[in-house]
């Protein structure tokens, strides 16, 4: 008798194999993903606290509070476009509005804990995660004397 084909075992065998594959290659991408998305945050965080920087460089004191310190921020333009007037987005690669995972704010006279720095001038730098992304509900910040939490 002439036997060709698999047979049932082999099948599932074969089967359970490549759906611990599938398993290990998502949680891998996820993470990724994840790491891609929070590294937006990091990124944008140093450049608002080298803008602040060059700021206090010029002017003596830190900007105004900028933004809402909340997630899907409504005030992130202003945050976006720190130092480079209505035309020029002082966080590279980044529009108004649209393509972001995080929301930003600056606040002035307080540290990466919270607490007030008056009469000592600091200010804090926060992203927060936005609702419906990868990133919902992280918040990362970052102060004048470059402490963070990432």
């Amino acid at each position: 008798m002439d036997k060709r084909g698999f047979t049932l075992i082999e099948l599932l065998i074969v089967i359970t194999i490549i759906g611990i594959l599938a398993a290990v290659a998502v949680t891998s991408y996820i993470g990724v993903t994840l790491k891609a998305a929070r590294s937006e945050a990091y990124s944008n965080l140093a450049n608002l606290r080298l803008l602040e920087e060059q700021f206090f460089a010029e002017n003596g004191r830190y900007t105004v509070s900028l933004g809402n310190c909340a997630k899907d921020n409504p005030g992130n333009d202003a945050v976006i476009r720190l130092g480079g007037g209505d035309s020029t987005n002082a966080l590279p690669g980044c529009n108004p509005g649209t393509g972001l995972s995080f929301s930003y704010c600056i606040q002035t006279n307080m540290d990466i804990n919270g607490n007030n720095t008056t009469p000592n001038p600091c200010f804090r730098a926060s992203a927060f995660g936005d609702s419906g992304t990868r990133v919902d509900n992280d918040i990362f910040r970052i102060d004048c004397n470059n402490n963070r939490n990432f």
